[in-house]
């Protein structure tokens, strides 16, 4: 793997204008097109087949698709502000604190020099602690060191029955593999990556400063610690049933379940002495855990402590350390060959730490009053689609119509940015100090979500940076966010006509104002609450036709002999679904009267699919393929746009397509 010094390679910085003011074509991508495929075939392949063969995955890359490339390009574009800011002679308090910050991270001469030392306190702490009793008593100081994770989650959240309140939540966490079925799992390839995850943290261990063999006992107790508290853990299926997940208790309920931990001590250093009530959302785990910190060895423990230490720090250690640890997660685990070059992993972090700070500097120079007011019109006007379609729903009854009408006419649209930005001046940051940059700026993270406890939710908060190439639903603040990085082209092309920008972004759109009314959505009233709203029999009607899609998508292999777990993914195909279509009858309904004239070979309905398509173009390594589909809760590209136009008849009148051919599922599926 190549050495990452403090040099950046790569591309030049592209902070010279503004990104949507670089030059590009205003019509769909033809070279993304592969015209020897039948549309009514495959249409996926009709759409991406071209841009497949173009864009092969970068060597920093688990996978490739038109987000990740317009992600990059962001970053790019985050790398030249954030190099302007780090020299500029002149800034203001914003400018200083991401520059500083960014310099710190590329000074890799003097991260080198530090080697291990950072984490080497806590690591002594841990290796200090004589008795099973001296762990315990300091379990809540090793946590609040925001260096690795231990055996569980704490934080504030919304209360799921009052979504007015903030709460503690506790929940399980500790895990070093992505998800619980990874150590549950018996096939071939399962038992070799535990191997391999064992061999990565002896190695690790000994970059820490341990013996070969207190190494190898370090990952032998930690791997099988980490199987037991795995075990104990709700599957990823069960936790999409928020019912499952919702346990409201005491302190002193807490305490009985978990009686070795310090709670009360744990509550006071997170400044918070006495809370009223916690969400424990799964008290099965917690009681497994009790368990583990009565009955296993000390030595056990400490080992799982240091590792987990040495985990939370090794991406701000040294090359070596930084290197091994990307050898596992991102080599095994992912597939990917080699690091991203210094100046991305320096721009993740300040957009992960300094994000709305990183963000002013985004927004004014890529995101226009103008874009953002015809995004805005394009969201409300898929919203009154959406309350056509339920008006016009034969299966649901007037009585949870008006509650689903009632919802929707709540949700709140988020565009571009918050109205309001985040106050970083109580964060230090020192231009040579970048561990404890990352230190600073984890305790900072954590004391703001802590002191929203007690407090009214903040229902202007953003959950994503306005760089972000994403957007999302909140189902307990009733809002969809849309942030400026993702309403950029080629996504979002105001320059463009409206068939593809509807089908793109206005289908995008569309996703997340369905997942208000999917499988898990749904179970949540209009103000937030987890509320059923439904009459049995309306309930029964919408688990019949989501059941026609788990049906049609389990079909689906995503690589080797592994298929689409549709349980898991169903809530985002519902909305893929959903949001098409929504999207499409907006379109409709912006150009109706209107002359619409063919382009690109292609007449206006064909330029909607087709642009709705080629957003999910992509290529992805076996490795990521196989991890994602135990983790990741969308369906693979080729599913989510096939398994969605073969369910509209507006597509295959569009292209022509006859029953029996593949983009014509029987039966078709319908939710919203």
């Amino acid at each position: 793997m190549a050495q990452q010094g403090s040099t950046a390679t790569g591309p030049a910085p592209a902070a010279a204008q503004p990104l949507n003011a670089m030059p590009y074509s205003p019509s769909l991508d033809v070279t993304s097109l592969d015209r020897t495929v039948d549309p009514c075939v495959d249409f996926y392949k009709f759409s991406c087949g071209g841009w497949q063969k173009l864009n092969p995955i970068p060597a920093d890359q688990a996978h490739w698709d038109v987000y990740a490339k317009l992600a990059n390009e962001n970053m790019q574009f985050l790398w030249g502000i954030l190099q302007q800011d780090a020299k500029a002679t002149q800034r203001n308090a914003v400018q200083q604190k991401v520059g500083d910050y960014f310099e710190a991270c590329m000074d890799t001469t003097k991260i080198d020099a530090l080697g291990v030392t950072p984490v080497q306190p806590l690591l002594a702490l841990i290796s200090g602690l004589k008795s099973r009793q001296a762990l315990l008593a300091e379990l809540p100081v090793i946590d609040s060191n925001y260096l690795g994770a231990y055996f569980l989650g704490a934080g504030v959240e919304q209360d799921e029955a009052d979504a007015s309140k903030m709460i503690v939540g506790i929940g399980p966490g500790g895990l070093g593999l992505p998800d619980r079925d990874y150590y549950l799992k018996t096939d071939e390839k399962s038992v070799k990556l535990r191997e391999q995850y064992v061999a990565f943290l002896e190695k690790l261990m000994t970059l820490g400063g341990e013996s070969p063999e207190q190494a190898k006992s370090d990952a032998a107790a930690t791997m099988a610690i980490e199987t037991a508290m795995a075990k104990a853990q709700l599957s990823r299926v069960e936790r999409r049933d928020p019912h499952k997940t919702y346990h409201l208790m005491t302190l002193a309920e807490l305490k009985a379940l978990t009686p070795s931990v310090d709670w009360t001590r744990f509550f006071e250093i997170e400044g918070k002495a006495h809370p009223a009530s916690l969400n424990i959302s799964q008290p099965e785990y917690m009681k497994a855990l009790e368990t583990i910190l009565k009955t296993e060895e000390l030595s056990a423990l400490k080992g799982y402590l240091r590792v987990h230490a040495m985990l939370g720090a090794a991406p701000s250690l040294a090359h070596n350390v930084e290197e091994t640890n990307f050898a596992f997660y991102g080599t095994t685990l992912r597939g990917t060959p080699q690091m991203p070059p210094r100046w991305k992993s320096c721009v993740r972090g300040v957009d992960r730490h300094l994000g709305e700070a990183l963000g002013q500097e985004f927004v004014a120079r890529t995101f226009t009053p103008q874009m953002k007011a015809q995004t805005v019109l394009m969201t409300k006007q898929i919203e009154v689609a959406m309350k056509q379609e339920i008006e016009g729903l034969d299966w649901m009854s007037p009585q949870t119509k008006t509650e689903a009408l009632k919802k929707l006419s709540a949700i709140r649209n988020k565009v571009g940015y918050p109205d309001k930005w985040r106050d970083y001046s109580a964060l230090e940051i020192k231009r040579e100090d970048y561990f404890g940059n990352v230190r600073r700026a984890n305790t900072f993270d954590n004391a703001y979500e802590w002191n929203k406890l007690g407090k009214p939710v903040d229902l202007n908060e953003w959950g994503m940076t306005p760089p972000t190439v994403n957007a999302y639903f909140d189902p307990q603040k009733n809002d969809i966010n849309f942030p400026a990085g993702v309403l950029q082209p080629p996504l979002y092309d105001p320059k463009m006509d409206d068939a593809p920008n509807y089908g793109n972004t206005g289908s995008t759109i569309g996703h997340e104002l369905t997942h208000a009314f999917d499988d898990e959505g749904r179970q949540f009233d209009w103000q937030g609450n987890l509320k059923d709203w439904w009459t049995p029999e309306d309930a029964k009607g919408f688990e019949t036709r989501i059941q026609c899609l788990r049906d049609q998508y389990a079909d689906f292999v995503v690589v080797d002999d592994v298929h689409i777990n549709s349980k898991l993914t169903s809530g985002e195909d519902v909305a893929d679904l959903g949001g098409t279509l929504l999207a499409y009858i907006a379109w409709k309904q912006e150009t109706e009267g209107k002359t619409l004239e063919n382009k690109d070979g292609f007449t206006p309905d064909q330029r909607y699919f087709v642009g709705m398509a080629q957003w999910a173009c992509e290529n992805a390594r076996p490795e990521d393929l196989r991890a994602n589909a135990i983790t990741d809760p969308h369906s693979p590209g080729f599913a989510r746009i096939n398994g969605i136009v073969s369910n509209m008849p507006q597509f295959q009148k569009a292209f022509g397509c006859k029953a029996g051919q593949p983009m014509v599922h029987t039966p078709s599926c319908k939710v919203w």
